[in-house]
């Protein structure tokens, strides 16, 4: 298929955990729930069209979590998507609990994880999860026995690849002890980069690192800031060159920009296609 058929193409491709090759600009799919990432969406048939036009637009990386909802996220999925193209990679996350709205409590005890991963396989409809991820590591428990669970349901066949979400490099290199991680998923974009060390350390391992939050720009969207001028030059959007930016930092990084919008779905995608100098590359790292 073209990059003309299939925009999400022209992010170029990479293989998580060496054997799922995804288009590297994916969807994360914690927008098409209700406020405070908390019940249904205000339009379900326009969750529906995003997830839809997802595919239509080329993307074979889908993240959502159990927590989203919770539970909401992964049931449209299944809902608008499913029985799946062959090349669609979905990937979830379990760990935490939802008491209400805006709320997140950390929940890394193996039986509760192991409950959440056999609910995330009835509500997406799939007999084993491509990637699943520790959503947080829980300080009250070990995290070799969290991830020893996961490992467990990798050996049952249950998961094939396991990931961790916001952690350091000390805490990627303790887990990769008790089971072989392939993603990371931690906040980073253009204007807020405290896990470069892991961009870096995920790059010279060949871990696919996932960066939520990818299109926060803050500051750097002023009128007369570098992210504003160069994005003149391209005829783009600030969102646009963060997510440009973010595929040319490194190989190994995965863009999941969510949206509850089919209109900003293609706005998205379509920075698949910006391609940044070498010059205004610079300029845009070091502006932060």
């Amino acid at each position: 298929m073209t990059t003309t058929a299939s925009p999400a193409a022209a992010s170029g491709t990479f293989r998580i955990g060496g054997d799922l090759p995804v288009h590297r600009l994916g969807f994360g799919a914690m927008r098409i729930t209700g406020p405070g990432i908390w019940g249904d969406p205000r339009d379900p048939a326009e969750a529906v069209r995003v997830l839809h036009r997802t595919l239509e637009l080329g993307v074979t990386f889908i993240d959502t979590a159990d927590s989203y909802g919770p539970d909401v996220s992964e049931r449209l999925i299944k809902q608008a998507l499913h029985p799946y193209p062959a090349d669609l990679v979905i990937a979830t996350k379990g760990g935490f609990t939802r008491p209400g709205p805006g709320n997140w409590v950390t929940n890394g005890r193996p039986e509760y994880l192991r409950g959440q991963l056999d609910k995330s396989l009835r509500n997406l409809g799939l007999e084993r999860i491509d990637l699943y991820q520790l959503h947080r590591i829980d300080a009250d428990v070990p995290v070799e026995e969290s991830l020893g669970e996961l490992e467990r349901l990798r050996q049952e066949g249950k998961i094939r690849h396991i990931g961790l979400s916001e952690v350091s490099v000390a805490q990627i290199k303790q887990a990769r002890e008790t089971t072989e991680i392939v993603s990371v998923q931690n906040r980073y974009s253009v204007a807020d980069r405290d896990a470069e060390s892991v961009v870096d350390y995920c790059e010279q391992e060949n871990i696919a690192f996932i960066p939520w939050s990818p299109i926060a720009t803050g500051r750097l969207a002023a009128a007369d800031s570098p992210l504003a001028t160069i994005s003149k030059a391209h005829g783009a959007t600030p969102s646009q060159l963060a997510l440009a930016w973010l595929l040319r930092r490194s190989p190994v990084v995965l863009p999941i920009p969510g949206t509850s919008s089919v209109a900003h779905l293609e706005e998205n995608v379509a920075a698949a296609a910006v391609e940044l100098t070498d010059e205004e590359f610079e300029s845009l790292t070091k502006a932060v």
